[in-house]
């Protein structure tokens, strides 16, 4: 099955390039579906409207694009949604990741490395396409804080283990798609 990793930076493109892939998927044959799997908790109010904001865009850009609001285990999640006829895209890694590294006051850490295992180890025996979004964060200064230098490395570990099971990799820069590994995406 053919899976994409588009990775970038901050209002690279790396989004507009997923729903690009997703529409193109909704118009290329009759039965097709496709499903945005959004990884945002609305930790506050700047969250909740900047996620309104996105789903009315998206809405409006991708007609046909349902929305799943995850609650719970991003692979479990790929695996109760995925089928031949369905594209997936998960947008975003980063907050994924971040969420389960770095909680909210009040909610449990999760196993990091554990639901990092589980996502690498579904992704190949999924019947469906899947793009995967996530912001490539790794370009700048080593951080002082010891917390943040252990997100980024595995954040970093993450995206080199999706790399070798994805079929395309495109890295976004100024809206612009660089292919690193397969066709263009």
């Amino acid at each position: 099955m053919t899976h994409t990793l588009i990775l970038g930076g901050q209002k690279s493109g790396k989004s507009r390039a997923a729903e690009q892939l997703a529409g193109d998927w909704l118009s290329s044959g009759q039965g097709r579906g496709a499903t945005l799997v959004a990884t945002a908790w609305p930790g506050d109010e700047e969250m909740r409207m900047r996620i309104a904001r996105h789903q009315g865009d998206r809405t409006e850009r991708v007609p046909g694009l349902a929305l799943h609001e995850l609650a719970g285990d991003l692979a479990h999640a790929l695996q109760m949604l995925s089928t031949v006829d369905r594209l997936l895209v998960v947008d975003c890694l980063t907050l994924w990741l971040t969420q389960l590294a770095m909680p909210p006051p009040g909610v449990d850490a999760g196993d990091v490395d554990g639901a990092i295992e589980r996502l690498c180890a579904v992704l190949p025996g999924l019947p469906g396409p899947v793009v995967l979004v996530s912001n490539e964060i790794g370009l700048g200064v080593m951080p002082m804080g010891a917390e943040t230098r252990r997100f980024l490395d595995r954040l970093g570990l993450l995206h080199q283990r999706l790399a070798r099971v994805c079929t395309r990799v495109t890295l976004m820069v100024a809206g612009m798609p660089l292919v690193v590994k397969g066709g263009a995406a």
